[in-house]
C-alpha cells in the first residue's frame, strides 16, 4: 500500500481537487477522497473498497463498521513512517512534499523539535499544562446576553456540560447531511462546544445560534422574553431532525427509534397502564419523552398529600421537614394511579363497552440525563401565575421506585421501599439547574452547572461565579437535570 500511494502524483481529492476536508485515502488502489464531503464514502461504496486511512492522523476508516479501527501494529506504522518523513523533510525537501502528503496529511509541515537549554529551562519552571483537573475552568465560559435571551443561554449552559453530548461533539462525531451546513443547528452546537473548550476566557456572542433558533424555531423568534423549558424542548427537537443523518437508519432501543445522539442520551420511555374498573383489563401504551413535567402544591390542580410518614423520615436522600415538598413527592403524585372518572369514560377492549377506569404513569426506559420541569408558570383561563412553592431535591436521585417494573411495590398510590433497591441502572447525579427569578410578566433566566465533583459554578448570562452545594439546594429550581451515574466520569 505504502508504495503505491508514494507513487501518488498528488494528495487530493480525486473528485473534487480539495486538499482538505479530512482526507482520506483507499487501502485498496490510489484513490484519495473527502471525507467530510462523503466523497470517499461514495468510492468505498461503488467499488467496495471498505478500508481507508485518514492522511492527518494515521487512524483506519471502516465503512462497514462506520467507525475508527484502533490497530497496535498501524499505529506503530503510522509512527515509523512518520519519523521516516521528518528525516527525509531535513534533507530532501522536494520529495517529501508528496511522501509527507501521504502520511502526515497535505499542507501540515512536521518537523522533529529538540528543546534548547533556555526551553528545558523554561518547562522546568513553567509545570502547568492544559488538562482537566479539580482546579481547571476549561469549558467554564460567559454568554452574552442579545436581548432578553437568558432563556437561551441557560439552556446552552446545561447542555454543554452535559458529559456524553460534550464528548460526541469534541469528538467529531456529527456527519452533517445538510444542503447548507451553515442552516444546521448540530453544526453551530458542535463549533458552540469547541468555542467553550478552546480555553478562551471572554464571553462567547451566541449570534449565529439565535438566528438558527429563530429560523428553525419560529414561535421563538423575536427579542421577547421566551420560556426556557419550552427553549429546550424546541433545541432538543431540531437538534434531533438535524442530525438524523448521524444514526444512518439505526433503529434504536429507545420510544423514538432514533439511534441520533439526542434520543441516546434525553429520550427515555414512559408507561400509561390504563385499567378497566369492572374487568380489571389493563391497556398498556409506551410513549417517549424528553423531560418530565411535574406538578407543584399551590397549583390549581389538586395536589395529593404526600407525607411519606412522620418528621425526619429520609427518601432519595430528602430530609422530609414537616411543611417542605420534595421532588420525590412530586414524583410519587406523577406516578400515583388516577381515577379518571364517570366523564371521562374508556371503551374497554375487554368488556367491550365504555367503563370508569384508573390511570397510572411509570417509567418504562430511563433516559441518561433525566430532566424535571417543575410547573412553576401556571396559565389558565381564570389566572396567570407563578408558583413560588419551594421544592427540596436531592444531589443523588435512585429511580427505581417510579419505574414500570417496581409498580408491585406501590399499593393504593402508598410508597413502599422495594426490595432491589440497590440498582445502579436507576440512579442519577445532579449536574445543572436552571432557575427564574422575578415573575410571569419580568424575570431573569440563571444557571447553576457542575464543573467537577462537588464544584459548582452560578452562570449569569456573561457572568460566572463559584457557588456552594448549599446554594444550589437552596435555589428555586425551575429545571433539574439528573445524569446516570454509572456513565459519568469526572
Amino acid at each position: 500500500v505504502s508504495v503505491s500511494h508514494f507513487q501518488a502524483k498528488s494528495c487530493i481529492c480525486h473528485m473534487c481537487g480539495a486538499h482538505l476536508n479530512r482526507l482520506h485515502s483507499c487501502l485498496y488502489c490510489v484513490f484519495f477522497g473527502c471525507f467530510t464531503k462523503k466523497h470517499i464514502h461514495e468510492h468505498a461504496k461503488t467499488k467496495r473498497h471498505n478500508l481507508a486511512i485518514d492522511l492527518l492522523y494515521g487512524g483506519i476508516y471502516c465503512f462497514m463498521c462506520q467507525d475508527y479501527i484502533y490497530d497496535k501494529d498501524m499505529e506503530q506504522i503510522a509512527k515509523e513512517e512518520q519519523r521516516k518523513a521528518w528525516k527525509l523533510q531535513a534533507f530532501t525537501p522536494t520529495v517529501v512534499s508528496h511522501y509527507q502528503c501521504t502520511m502526515t496529511g497535505i499542507g501540515e509541515k512536521y518537523s522533529t523539535w529538540e528543546p534548547t537549554k533556555r526551553e528545558l529551562e523554561l518547562l522546568r519552571h513553567n509545570p502547568k499544562r492544559r488538562k482537566i483537573t479539580t482546579n481547571c475552568t476549561i469549558g467554564l465560559r460567559g454568554l452574552i446576553n442579545l436581548g432578553n435571551t437568558c432563556f437561551m443561554n441557560c439552556i446552552v449552559q446545561a447542555l454543554t456540560h452535559t458529559p456524553l453530548l460534550r464528548d460526541f461533539f469534541l469528538s467529531d462525531r456529527h456527519k452533517c447531511e445538510m444542503q447548507s451546513p451553515s442552516s444546521c443547528l448540530v453544526c453551530e452546537m458542535s463549533t458552540l462546544f469547541q468555542e467553550f473548550y478552546s480555553g478562551h476566557r471572554s464571553p462567547h456572542i451566541p449570534y449565529r445560534l439565535l438566528h438558527l433558533v429563530w429560523t428553525h424555531a419560529r414561535h421563538l423568534a423575536g427579542y421577547e422574553q421566551q420560556d426556557a423549558h419550552e427553549f429546550l424542548i424546541a433545541a432538543l427537537d431540531v437538534l434531533h431532525r438535524h442530525c438524523k443523518g448521524d444514526d444512518n437508519g439505526k433503529k434504536a432501543n429507545n420510544p423514538n427509534h432514533c439511534n441520533c445522539i439526542i434520543d441516546q442520551i434525553f429520550t427515555g420511555g414512559l408507561q400509561s397502564d390504563v385499567t378497566c374498573q369492572v374487568c380489571h383489563g389493563v391497556s398498556t401504551t409506551i410513549d417517549p419523552f424528553w423531560d418530565i413535567s411535574l406538578d407543584l402544591p399551590g397549583s390549581s390542580t389538586p395536589f395529593w398529600p404526600l407525607s411519606p410518614g412522620s418528621d425526619g423520615n429520609v427518601v432519595n436522600g430528602e430530609s422530609h421537614v414537616s411543611g417542605t415538598t420534595t421532588l420525590t413527592d412530586c414524583l410519587r403524585r406523577f406516578t400515583r394511579p388516577e381515577h379518571l372518572g364517570s366523564s371521562a369514560k374508556i371503551k374497554c377492549s375487554g368488556c367491550h363497552s365504555y367503563q370508569e377506569s384508573t390511570k397510572q404513569l411509570t417509567m418504562k426506559k430511563l433516559p441518561i440525563v433525566a430532566c424535571f420541569h417543575l410547573k412553576r408558570f401556571e396559565h389558565s383561563a381564570k389566572l396567570r401565575r407563578k408558583i413560588t412553592t419551594y421544592v427540596s431535591f436531592p444531589l443523588e436521585l435512585d429511580m427505581t421506585p417510579f419505574m414500570a417494573s417496581s409498580k408491585e411495590s406501590r399499593m393504593n398510590g402508598q410508597y413502599q421501599q422495594p426490595t432491589d433497591s440497590l440498582n445502579n441502572d436507576n440512579k442519577y447525579s445532579l449536574f445543572a439547574v436552571v432557575n427564574h427569578q422575578g415573575t410571569l410578566e419580568s424575570g431573569h433566566y440563571t444557571s447553576f452547572i457542575r464543573q467537577h465533583k462537588d464544584q459548582w459554578f452560578k452562570c449569569d448570562d456573561a457572568i460566572i461565579t463559584k457557588a456552594s452545594i448549599k446554594d444550589v439546594l437552596d435555589s428555586e429550581g425551575y429545571l433539574l437535570f439528573y445524569h446516570k451515574q454509572f456513565l459519568e466520569y469526572e
